[in-house]
């Protein structure tokens, strides 16, 4: 069987797809410049890559790989990704969050969530000199990182014209988000318990639970959203994408839904199915048709 284009495509950016560069979210912070007596890695940061000059269309979309706010799943959510929209003209940043465990374990929310609003403000800022439209940065997400772009695409940071600081200036609303096989509901039966224990810690109180279930936060403020599941989808249920587009729907949202009747969970690009990896050649076309609009 022949590989599909998108597939292809992906097989020609992963070439020299590289991060051009990195930016950690909190520069000044003391417990994360030594461990050890060695410089932390792993502290929460953006990687930004570049499209090609010639391709580039002058948007960009944030990436939150996802890992059950456990581990960052950063190749096939996060680099690869990355790789697929450069070769489509987006600039592409992935998002290295905090998660319970790693440099600071037991982070919970609201650190991802202040890590995610900072990194989207901080990339608007930094637009201008990476050349593309700051009012053109959407979000992408997977599973618990499609929960965390999820609470970005619905809780937003308002811009402070007085801000001292460039991305204080910025509000943290994306252009348009995407949600593959999301986390939504921290509360319902078809919840994924690992990520709400996780970002929410143990035994948190429904009432917590319910305030970020994100499908609660939707309002006539919410970007344009697509979303992509499997509808075998047993780690995250596909219920999570239809309680979050019917909440789009009650707002009178643009919303697309994509439902694939086969893929199970965490297929990221799905290079090699010539079904499933077709979802990123319609997210493309959805997001040019919205924000290229003649």
């Amino acid at each position: 069987m022949k590989k599909s284009l998108i597939a292809a495509m992906l097989t020609i950016a992963a070439i020299n797809a590289t991060a051009q560069e990195r930016i950690n979210l909190y520069p000044d912070h003391p417990e994360w410049k030594i461990l050890g007596g060695k410089e932390i890695n792993d502290v929460p940061h953006i990687e930004y890559y570049p499209a090609p000059g010639d391709k580039k269309n002058g948007a960009a979309v944030l990436v939150c790989p996802g890992g059950g706010y456990t581990n960052l799943a950063l190749g096939h959510e996060g680099k690869d990704v990355a790789e697929f929209f450069n070769a489509n003209g987006f600039d592409a940043i992935v998002l290295h969050y905090r998660l319970n465990g790693g440099p600071q374990p037991g982070s919970t929310f609201p650190a991802q969530y202040n890590d995610v609003t900072l990194a989207m403000r901080i990339v608007k800022s930094k637009a201008k000199s990476w050349g593309f439209d700051p009012e053109k940065v959407g979000v992408l997400g997977f599973s618990a990182g499609g929960h965390l772009a999820s609470m970005l695409t619905t809780m937003h940071i308002a811009p402070d014209p007085q801000g001292k600081a460039a991305h204080e200036r910025f509000g943290s609303r994306p252009a348009f988000s995407v949600l593959v096989y999301p986390v939504i509901s921290l509360s319902e039966s078809f919840r994924h318990a690992g990520s709400a224990n996780n970002l929410l810690g143990a035994g948190a109180p429904k009432e917590k639970q319910d305030s970020l279930s994100t499908q609660n936060r939707v309002t006539a403020e919410t970007p344009p959203t697509m979303l992509i599941h499997a509808s075998d989808d047993k780690g995250v249920p596909v219920e999570n994408s239809l309680v979050f587009y019917k909440a789009l729907l009650q707002h009178n949202i643009p919303a697309t839904m994509h439902i694939y009747d086969h893929g199970g969970h965490g297929f990221g690009m799905a290079p090699n199915d010539p079904v499933l990896n077709t979802w990123p050649g319609l997210v493309v076309n959805w997001i040019n048709g919205m924000l290229f609009k003649k």
